[in-house]
This record gives C-alpha cells, sequence and structure tokens, in this order.
C-alpha cells in the first residue's frame, strides 16, 4: 500500500485530491501539506523515521505553482536526496511537462485531475515503489519526449523524429505518425540533440540527419528532402550540412 504526500496550496484542489486519492484502494493513508515548504519538513521527518517508520511517504502527488518554493524548486531539492518519494505532479499548466520528466517524475496530470488519470499515475508509482506490487519496470528512456494529448501524457522517442520546427516558443516536434507541440526553445533541442545527430539547417529547422534522403541544389538554393517534405537550408548553415552529409555513414 503506498503513503502519499499531496501538496497544494489552493485548499479546495488539495481536498479533491486527497478525496480521490483515499478511494484509491493502492493507497493505504494520504495526507495533506498547503506548501512546498512543509511538504520538505515532512519528507524530511519521514527519511529520518526510515522506510517502516509511522511517517513514511512512497509517494508525493505535487503542484507546481505555489508561492515561495514551487513544485519545481521542491523536486529538484528532492534529487539530492538518498531515497527520495517518488513524484507526481499535479497542476493546471501543461507548459512544464518537459522540466518535470527531466526531474524524473513518475507522472504528470492536469487539473481538474480525472479519476481514471490518477489512478494510472498511482499505478506508475506503486510499480516503481519499494512497498508496491512486485512488478518488472523497465527504467525510462531519458531519450523520450513527453507530450500532453487530450490530457493524457505521451512519449516520443528521440529516434523517431525526423525534424523539429520552431513555433514561437514552442516547438513542433514532426515524425512519420504525425507532429507534437512542445513549449521548449528550438536552441534548447539543438543543444540537447547535437550528439544525438540533429543539426539546424535554418532558423526555423533542426533535421536528424539520419532521416535526410536528399540534398538538392538548385540555381544557388539549397534544401533537404525529409520523408516526403522537402526544407530549405539557410546559406550559413549550408556548408556545413554538406560536410556532415558527406562523412555520414
Amino acid at each position: 500500500m503506498l503513503r502519499a504526500l499531496a501538496v497544494d496550496d489552493e485548499r479546495p484542489s488539495l481536498e479533491e485530491l486527497l478525496y480521490l486519492l483515499h478511494a484509491d484502494p493502492r493507497i493505504g493513508s494520504a495526507e495533506g501539506a498547503g506548501d512546498a515548504t512543509e511538504a520538505l519538513r515532512r519528507i524530511n521527518r519521514a527519511l529520518e523515521s526510515g522506510p517502516a517508520g509511522p511517517e513514511a511517504i512512497d509517494v508525493v502527488f505535487l503542484d507546481i505553482n505555489m508561492p515561495g518554493l514551487d513544485g519545481l524548486d521542491l523536486a529538484r531539492l528532492l534529487t539530492g536526496f538518498a531515497k527520495p518519494p517518488l513524484v507526481v505532479f499535479v497542476t493546471a499548466h501543461e507548459d512544464f511537462a518537459v522540466q518535470a520528466f527531466d526531474l524524473k517524475a513518475v507522472d504528470y496530470l492536469l487539473k481538474p485531475v480525472r479519476k481514471e488519470r490518477l489512478a494510472e499515475a498511482i499505478r506508475r508509482a506503486a510499480e516503481l515503489s519499494d512497498s508496491g506490487p512486485r512488478i518488472p519496470v523497465h527504467e525510462p528512456d531519458p531519450d523520450q519526449i513527453p507530450v500532453e494529448l487530450g490530457g493524457v501524457t505521451r512519449f516520443v522517442t528521440v529516434e523517431d523524429i525526423t525534424h523539429v520546427e520552431a513555433q514561437g516558443d514552442y516547438a513542433r516536434l514532426h515524425t512519420e505518425r504525425g507532429s507534437h507541440l512542445v513549449r521548449i526553445p528550438l536552441s534548447t533541442l539543438e543543444e540537447r540533440w547535437r550528439s544525438r545527430g540533429f543539426v539546424r539547417i535554418h532558423r526555423r529547422h533542426l533535421v536528424a540527419l539520419r532521416h535526410i534522403g536528399e540534398l538538392r541544389l538548385d540555381a544557388g538554393t539549397v534544401s533537404v528532402m525529409v520523408g516526403t517534405e522537402e526544407l530549405q537550408v539557410s546559406r550559413r548553415h549550408a556548408r556545413e550540412l554538406r560536410d556532415l552529409l558527406m562523412r555520414r555513414p
């Protein structure tokens, strides 16, 4: 049975979440904290008491936007603990999904929390918790990107991404099966995925070299074919791209 701590500075949201947690048979106990500082004190006491202690906590259901220490701050602090509780983010904002999963969150729920979606998060936490059922669990792939579709968090594998298109503060990830919008700058993805074979070809496009089928030269302009899509290459990036393609195995 999981021992849960719910953290939210909005009392109605906290009470609703606690109600839903108590209704799930996999939750042995669930308590609430009104801010991240109070939650941190409780987690410290729980760790001092040990995994079998009366104040032990297996999973924290954590709001993000809170005054003072916010949910992301608390999650970062927990990564420095030897045996921290699992973290499930519960928030009204989908903008922080990438940061949340970079912090190894078990799940990312959007408010208002649906009972079925919470049940899935509890299932994941139960599989990963020492006090949960002994089900084989694979470590999360660090090369997966979380995307929100209809309130459900899904994962796109970096290997499946053919190219990325800048759209303001967002980036659109293109795969052979469709596209997904994430709130993360193209420059950040360029830096993160350089070692994975992604190259900037234009101020608006980042392309996976392995998915380039053709390099086209026409009247001084350069373009590449990525699947059935033709993408323009800016002059400043053309020479580097040609050199990289020449060295490609």
